[in-house]
């Protein structure tokens, strides 16, 4: 071999090498985005495509990494407190109305489960739409409204025992729970007094006057 032939073999070698180098990080970064990175993620979802998917790991990943890159930059909206009190209203009565109609609190609380997402800004085009975006922000609920989804069907069907449906409305509370609660973006931003201002909140509060224009 000659010293001309030697150095580009050589020169090919060191190209090699280098580009294995710059390819390990972006395929160690890939797995963090992969199956750990997912079953972080995701949690019992992870393990609820993977059972969907009959035990193939690879499609349920696949499924989980086109949600997650189709829902991820979601944005809540806010909820104000007293919209937040009506739906917290109505759930209590759902509850109530499990006692005598449990098929028909069952059909509410899946409405409402519904109209409580979207007034949140999850989008709903279609159900399949919703389940999937509530899946990549809410992981450990969304089964609840998969359940309670299904039990109002069945009910509606006749062929749900109470007891299916009393199950069922018990998981759906943590996906209502999880909507409807106080987030920091849901609260007002509180306005300060300037220094050289007066103070009328506390100052009034303690006296128990009203001072009319302040």
């Amino acid at each position: 071999m000659t010293t001309g032939a030697l150095i580009i073999v050589l020169v090919v070698a060191a190209a090699v090498v280098a580009a294995v180098a710059l390819a390990v990080p972006a395929l160690r970064r890939r797995a963090a985005t992969g199956g750990r990175g997912l079953r972080r993620r995701f949690g019992p979802e992870y393990e609820a495509a993977v059972a969907r998917h009959d035990g193939d790991m690879r499609a349920a990943e696949k499924d989980l990494g086109e949600r997650l890159r189709r829902h991820k930059d979601v944005r809540t909206l806010p909820l104000p407190a007293g919209v937040r009190e009506q739906y917290a209203v109505r759930w209590a009565g759902i509850q109530e109305r499990f006692v005598d109609e449990p098929t028909g609190a069952v059909a509410d609380a899946d409405r409402l489960l519904g109209e409580l997402a979207r007034q949140r800004g999850f989008p709903a085009d279609s159900w399949d739409d919703l389940v999937e975006s509530l899946s990549v922000h809410h992981p450990h609920t969304v089964h609840g409204l998969r359940e309670i989804h299904l039990a109002a069907a069945r009910a509606r069907a006749g062929q749900a025992p109470t007891e299916e449906l009393r199950e069922a409305l018990v998981r759906a509370r943590g996906l209502f729970e999880d909507l409807v609660t106080a987030r920091p973006e849901d609260r007002p931003p509180q306005r300060h007094a300037r220094r050289d201002g007066p103070r009328p909140a506390r100052t009034t509060a303690r006296t128990g006057i009203r001072k009319e224009g302040v």
